[in-house]
């Protein structure tokens, strides 16, 4: 009798041959063939509270690496759950890919078991969003989605896999097996003629400015955009956030932008986050751009005008210009004006303290926190949204750090501290989110506590929704706030109860000590610092 393979062995086969066995997971009825393909093979499956908390350590997962992250999440709800997080995937260009159980495909249209149009629903979140049908091809279609994770723009892909699809067998000689070329796209390169052509354009400018993509928020492409400032003496910058000209980690970004005139976009779309090429763009400033997707630059023309767009790969594309780049030198007065903007911080920012008893400023916070990132250059930090996690984006350093980005989401950071510690194994990993954020996830505590994925979250806890109340009261007046209102919650206590490591800091004197004994502690670990609440920095100069 010939042998024969299930649909869900050639799935966890196929993952196993691409190198990918770190498996971001939930049970569920969908999926449960997958779980017990995996046994006996070399594949970790790191089962989760919520599926939402998949895909973010899947995520970062993938930023850290640079390889797909992989997440496995049951059909229906478990499917619903997980699409929501692929927004903040999606937003910062993270190779990842979200394979989901799905009703049997003789069942479509009948009302099966949790039948969901699931590909529909992933689709507006990912790049490509699909539905295997055949079980003697089901490797070939792993294969492409990892593929399509990498290649061009990289991104969130998904994957539906139908029960019958992963129960059924076929002959070992049927089964299409990938190649290792069926996982990796070849690279789109910036030709000689067109790196020349641009470092031809900037050439002509007097205040040249280029500025990175989300998918460059990462040590290698931080390295890569201090490269080509080096190289070519022009001002770099890294645009990943939802605030745009008031990006907290980026000072007094808008008056470099409002002084420039002639902006590279390398890589990075024409958003709203650079308010579409409007002000504080001068009228007159030309802009050039290098991107990984025709229709990025085809929307880009028509929001703005281009003098000169080409289609290539972000990282080999920032390669060529440093090596093609030797003939130009930008002005040294203006690369150290821009430098100054990117890099200022109000010295009176030293020292603010709180002026309410029990309860510290976010830049206390920040500055204490960053004596224990430089301790390490490994060190990975995780700063989710809102105000707090503002504070802490201007202030701490860091080439390893991750935010909540363009999505401008928020919650994702808890998971995602434990997904970055299934790749960093020994620095220290810290995660920072204000008391609201703390709540969507909390349960992944107890996963990481598991699964020994030890990390430090700082929690600033000022018993509000934050951003949300600042919000109110510039557009409706400080008497028209309403539901952004918390609890002084023990979140140390919560982390304790599930088998973490808990601190409650109240005073500037004690947080160092706190964040030291959460790190020897080797659990995962929340310092709850009771802050005051105060609204995000804005850096502007007059």
């Amino acid at each position: 009798m010939p042998s024969t393979l299930r649909g869900a062995d050639i799935v966890v086969r196929t993952l196993e041959r691409g190198g990918h066995t770190d498996i971001f997971t939930l049970s569920g009825n969908h999926i449960m063939s997958l779980f017990d393909a995996a046994i006996d093979t070399k594949l970790s499956l790191m089962h989760v509270r919520h599926e939402a908390a998949t895909v973010h350590m899947a995520d970062a997962y993938g930023r850290l690496t640079g390889r797909p992250g992989i997440a496995w999440v049951t059909g229906g709800p478990g499917h619903a759950n997980a699409v929501g997080a692929l927004f903040t995937a999606l937003g910062q260009e993270t190779p990842m890919v979200l394979l989901s159980g799905h009703t049997e495909t003789d069942q479509l249209g009948r009302g099966g078991f949790q039948e969901l149009r699931q590909v529909d629903m992933a689709a507006p979140v990912t790049k490509e969003s699909w539905m295997a049908t055949d079980t003697a091809t089901v490797g070939m279609e792993v294969a492409k989605a990892i593929r399509l994770a990498t290649s061009g723009r990289p991104g969130p892909v998904h994957l539906s896999l139908p029960s019958d699809v992963l129960d059924a067998s076929v002959p070992d000689k049927a089964v299409v097996w990938p190649t290792d070329d069926d996982f990796t796209a070849p690279l789109l390169v910036l030709s000689d003629a067109a790196a020349d052509a641009v470092l031809a354009l900037l050439a002509t400018a007097k205040r040249p400015l280029v500025i990175g993509a989300p998918v460059l928020a990462t040590r290698r492409g931080r390295d890569l955009l201090r490269r080509v400032e080096g190289a070519l003496s022009i001002p770099t910058c890294l645009s990943e956030g939802p605030r745009g000209f008031n990006d907290a980690s980026l000072g007094a970004y808008a008056e470099v932008t409002k002084r420039a005139d002639m902006v590279l976009l390398l890589g990075k779309a024409l958003d709203f986050t650079l308010k579409f090429g409007g002000a504080p763009f001068a009228p007159d400033c030309r802009f050039i751009a290098i991107d990984p997707d025709g229709a990025i630059l085809d929307r880009a023309a028509r929001s703005r005008g281009l003098v000169f767009g080409c289609v290539a790969d972000t990282y080999p594309a920032g390669e060529a210009l440093i090596a093609r780049g030797n003939g130009l030198r930008g002005d040294a007065a203006w690369l150290a004006e821009a430098r100054s903007c990117f890099d200022d911080r109000p010295p009176e920012w030293g020292q603010l303290a709180s002026k309410t008893e029990g309860r510290l400023h976010p830049a206390q916070v920040f500055q204490t926190l960053q004596r224990f990132l430089a301790r390490d250059p490994d060190s990975v930090l995780i700063c989710d949204g809102g105000e707090f996690a503002q504070w802490g984006q201007s202030i701490l350093r860091n080439d390893r750090r991750m935010i909540n980005g363009v999505a401008g989401s928020i919650g994702s950071s808890l998971p995602m501290a434990s997904g970055a510690r299934v790749v960093e194994k020994k620095a220290p990993v810290f995660a920072v989110l204000g008391d609201g954020t703390f709540g969507f996830h909390m349960s992944e505590i107890e996963t990481a506590v598991r699964l020994n994925l030890p990390y430090v979250a700082v929690v600033g806890t000022d018993c509000r929704w934050n951003a949300e109340y600042n919000l109110q009261v510039r557009d409706y007046g400080p008497n028209r706030t309403h539901g952004c209102e918390l609890n002084a919650t023990r979140y140390d206590l919560v982390a304790t109860a599930l088998g973490g490591h808990g601190e409650l800091v109240t005073t500037a004197d004690e947080l160092s000590g706190a964040i030291e004994r959460s790190l020897a502690s080797g659990k995962p670990a929340v310092v709850n610092v009771m802050i005051e609440s105060i609204p995000s920095p804005v850096i502007r100069r007059s």
